[in-house]
């Protein structure tokens, strides 16, 4: 079996805090990488000196490109190995990860795949909620969706792709504000395959505030029905199963105000004593919740008392989640075909890394 070369790409814009912990991770791979290229995407700071250090090839554009699929179209075509590796300039693989990620890649139809992301910290509100995002949804919704072949993402900060197919393509696209997305669903309809790797882990900087947070759940739902709105056609006519995936992503963001009501439901139309309402909501989001976060946290070597302490902030990022998803629906599917707003095109860091109110790469 003929061994598959690999080209990481990192894409940074003002990353010079936290860019050596994701390129010592690259560098410290079991089957290591055939070429490590920053993309930094005309930072200010210490970034690109930073990552020379390394011993890694930096390219720098003329000026700040704008996006993180711009600075990693940048890099592209510097890139002459089988697979391409993005990785978020905040991002840390396991020293395993590229070992793991090249297998699906013996199979000719698969073109791009990413394995399990965990978050690197977990003490903010945030970090905690969406630590308890990642353990439900990298342990309940990908492994469904892989066995059914029809992964709704294959995350941005840690996906590997077929170059050639990726350049066939035209690059990472830029039309949406989020590519790894973009790109998933429509190698999908084309009948490629996309593959989760449960066994393959990376760990992301997650926002450790609430400004940042909202920034980047903006971005995440805003590009969710960006692609809903160019790709639903085609789903339905080329990939029903990801189509039923992204309906019931869409059905659920609808029925989160009735879910919550229910109790209040109980309360005031069916009569039941209020520690019996208590009894049947709570029971219901802990079977619901309760097996996926237990297995992912023995796979994962999480503390379950941990586990445990951090669900309450999960209902705090799902507020923050279910606001910004209804925004999203109404600017992207009826503002935007309405020709009342442009929709989101200016992508945003998740965290404060600058103090400069910039577009960033990552």
């Amino acid at each position: 079996m003929t061994a598959l070369t690999v080209t990481a790409i990192v894409p940074a814009y003002n990353e010079e805090d936290g860019i050596s912990e994701t390129l010592e991770s690259l560098l410290a791979q079991t089957v290591p990488f055939d070429e490590i290229i920053v993309a930094d995407d005309a930072s200010t700071d210490r970034t690109r000196d930073v990552a020379l250090a390394h011993g890694v090839t930096v390219l720098t554009p003329p000026h700040n490109l704008g996006s993180k699929a711009r600075a990693q179209n940048f890099a592209l075509p510097h890139c002459k190995t089988d697979l391409v590796l993005a990785i978020d300039a905040d991002t840390v693989l396991a020293p395993d990860y590229v070992e793991r990620i090249k297998k699906p890649f013996h199979d000719p139809a698969v073109v791009i795949a990413a394995g399990c992301v965990l978050p690197k910290h977990s003490r903010s509100t945030p970090e905690r909620g969406r630590m308890i995002e990642y353990l439900f949804g990298f342990h309940w919704h990908r492994p469904i969706q892989n066995a059914a072949n029809s992964p709704v993402v294959c995350s941005g900060c840690n996906s590997a792709f077929r170059r050639l197919a990726l350049v066939e393509f035209g690059g990472f696209p830029e039309r949406t504000i989020v590519e790894d997305m973009d790109y998933t669903w429509s190698q999908q309809i084309a009948g490629k395959r996309a593959v989760y790797v449960g066994s393959a882990v990376a760990y992301a900087a997650d926002p450790e505030d609430f400004t940042y947070l909202r920034k980047q759940v903006w971005r995440w739902m805003a590009g969710f029905f960006q692609n809903v709105r160019i790709h639903s056609k085609d789903l339905v006519l080329r990939k029903r199963l990801l189509a039923l995936w992204v309906f019931l992503a869409v059905w659920e963001i609808l029925t989160v105000p009735l879910w919550y009501a229910m109790p209040l439901v109980f309360l005031f139309v069916f009569d039941w004593s209020p520690t019996t309402a208590a009894i049947w909501f709570f029971g219901a989001e802990f079977a619901l919740l309760g097996p996926p976060l237990l297995y992912g946290a023995i796979r994962r070597r999480v503390p379950v008392l941990h586990v445990i302490a951090c669900i309450p902030a999960l209902y705090v990022v799902k507020a923050i989640n279910f606001a910004y998803a209804w925004k999203a629906l109404i600017v992207e599917l009826v503002l935007v075909p309405l020709g009342v707003s442009q929709g989101m095109h200016d992508y945003e860091k998740g965290r404060a890394d600058t103090s400069e109110p910039v577009r960033a790469a990552a």
